[in-house]
């Protein structure tokens, strides 16, 4: 005998209107909590935007931060964050860091003179410290990153808005967007409420949520035209829940399996992919809660036509509409 598992009941009869005020009043408060918090604590910029050098170093002895901005303070090299990277894959005695520095005025990135003078200070107080990479981006590269990466986020949302509106109708588009806006707005608020570095990764990561949430979007869209054909007179509330209801094991097995994935290699991926498997798997939540409860309720309070299951048939007196049978 075959054995399938359910994570979600066969039919399920779910009212996800029925805490409406909660659930999109909600996410329209956290929405609005996100922008503001990002206006007023800002992000923390990787080099990629900020422009600047990283070092990342690695030994067999602990890492000291004191120890280490001591011996750099006498190069004179303006802002310089030192972390300590920790890893589950590392092993015992693997003792990472990563070593941030501003940009210097006047150049466009360290000069490879600046560099050795850092690793020689550090190596003063720790002949065993190795610097595995060393990345560099300049000042003028990393704003016109940071307008790249503002265009091609918005032009993402513009073409989906378009492939939304023709595919379907205008309210439908404008629930998508709504719900695309909720998700990347609720990543962009908790990096600035951590203080996550922001680099082009997240940029990766945002583009990729929006294809995800979209993607869950549709399928709920297609769902509910196909029942708007077919129950032609069901009030368009119980219509939305009957699809949502209707694709539920659907949703709940891809965002499922994603997110196992997903924290698999947040747990295990290293540092280095840390950022972008956070965003992903902060993404896929707030993605798939917003094509249950965000999308659909921005087209029931716009409504839509309910004439898609009709078509033109020519007569005396004028053009007349017929059914088509679901």
């Amino acid at each position: 005998m075959a054995f399938r598992l359910r994570l979600v009941p066969e039919k399920t009869n779910i009212d996800f209107f029925r805490w409406a005020p909660v659930t999109f009043g909600g996410s329209v408060a956290l929405v609005v909590g996100a922008i503001v918090l990002t206006f007023f604590m800002g992000l923390n910029f990787g080099i990629d935007f900020r422009g600047g050098t990283t070092i990342r170093t690695d030994s067999t002895q602990a890492v000291d931060v004191g120890a280490y901005r001591q011996a750099l303070s006498p190069l004179n090299l303006g802002d310089v964050t030192i972390t300590e990277v920790f890893d589950p894959t590392f092993r015992d005695d693997q003792h990472v860091a990563q070593i941030r520095i501003q940009a210097q005025e006047g150049d466009e990135a360290i000069t490879p003179d600046t560099i050795a003078a850092v690793e020689a200070a550090l190596q003063t107080i720790d002949p065993a410290i190795t610097f595995p990479s060393v990345e560099s981006v300049g000042p003028k590269v990393s704003g016109e990153l940071i307008k790249t990466a503002i265009y091609s986020v918005l032009t993402a949302t513009v073409a989906i808005c378009a492939y939304i509106w023709l595919r379907f109708e205008w309210q439908f588009s404008v629930g998508a967007v709504v719900a695309l806006v909720h998700d990347i707005a609720l990543t962009v608020g908790i990096f600035s409420l951590f203080q996550l570095k922001f680099d082009l990764t997240i940029i990766a990561a945002l583009l990729t949520i929006l294809g995800y949430s979209i993607n869950d979007t549709v399928v709920v869209f297609d769902r509910l035209r196909e029942n708007l054909i077919k129950f032609k007179s069901m009030p368009l509330r119980d219509v939305c829940n009957l699809s949502v209801n209707e694709t539920l094991s659907r949703t709940v097995l891809t965002s499922g399996t994603t997110l196992i994935a997903l924290i698999a290699l947040l747990v295990f991926g290293g540092d280095v992919i840390r950022g972008f498997v956070f965003a992903m798997t902060w993404g896929v939540i707030v993605g798939t809660y917003s094509s249950v409860y965000v999308a659909k309720n921005v087209v029931l309070m716009l409504g839509v036509k309910r004439d898609w299951g009709k078509k033109p048939e020519g007569g005396p007196g004028g053009t007349q509409f017929a059914d088509i049978d679901a």
